[in-house]
């Protein structure tokens, strides 16, 4: 069954950097795990933001030719996966 952290290792086999995203549901993180808060809802969809996106790891050094290698993985990994 796939699940979206395939995404993060087929980019991390290929040595594209990736970083799960931070965010979601705050209250989980253990920084505000103690902080006096209330919840309107179930949050699924701070859950979804949580486990289904990541950060590609990019900085200012990268070259017009690693930018398509990247793009070209992510494309191929999309086509590859819809039904």
């Amino acid at each position: 069954m796939y699940h979206p952290s395939h995404r993060r290792g087929a980019l991390e086999e290929a040595e594209i950097g990736t970083h799960q995203f931070f965010g979601g549901d705050l209250m989980r993180q253990p920084a505000f795990l103690d902080i006096e808060h209330r919840v309107v809802g179930d949050l699924s969809n701070a859950d979804l933001v949580t486990t289904g996106s990541f950060w590609l790891g990019l900085y200012p050094g990268l070259t017009e030719e690693m930018l398509d290698h990247i793009v070209t993985l992510v494309r191929g990994f999309v086509s590859s996966r819809r039904p």
